[in-house]
């Protein structure tokens, strides 16, 4: 049985690191997962009034693929020792009711960074969030890419071996997390 994974990168950056790491997991995911990359830089700001007069189209096609995924990767740089706004407005449409579709699905999270930290803090807090939301979380292996500037090539594909087998030791403990609670 395949399971479909949304996976969202939380940076809009056209040579974004986190979203060529995104790019590999999708390659490296093990058979059973299906990874599907979603675009959430056309989301309009989140705001509930919009959301009590109706979801607007993008949100509405964004909250469908949700809810038919059994899973989620979210991919996030680190903008002021936390995750990008991007990312966090797509969780908050994401997150809203009726049937918020992120709701007890299961979650990795990974991040890149051209710094020492490879978005260490960004994934706390999305860790955080990820308790109110009641997803239950990969916690082993932690991916963070560090110096991120030096693990891919020119034309942003992964290339470091030790990395590669860091996101796919995720990508298999997300496949155990998604299996353990499907429901």
């Amino acid at each position: 049985m395949t399971f479909r994974v949304l996976g969202i990168s939380g940076s809009l950056r056209k040579k974004s690191f986190n979203s060529a790491l995104l790019r590999a997991a999708v390659k490296l995911a093990p058979p059973e997962l299906a990874i599907e990359i979603a675009e959430v830089g056309a989301l309009p700001l989140y705001d509930d009034d919009v959301r009590e007069a109706g979801y607007p189209p993008t949100v509405e096609a964004l909250r469908t693929r949700a809810a038919e995924a059994k899973g989620f990767l979210f991919v996030t740089p680190e903008y002021n020792f936390s995750t990008s706004g991007v990312l966090k407005n797509a969780i908050d449409w994401l997150s809203r009711p009726p049937s918020a579709p992120v709701i007890g699905k299961s979650l990795a999270i990974m991040g890149a960074s051209q710094g020492l930290s490879g978005a260490m803090r960004a994934q706390v807090h999305l860790r955080q969030m990820a308790v109110f939301l009641d997803m239950p979380v990969v916690n082993k292996p932690e991916v963070f890419v560090r110096q991120a500037a030096t693990l891919f090539d020119a034309d942003l594909n992964l290339i470091d071996e030790a990395t590669i087998k860091s996101v796919r030791a995720l990508l298999e403990s997300l496949e155990r997390l998604v299996r353990r609670y499907e429901k």
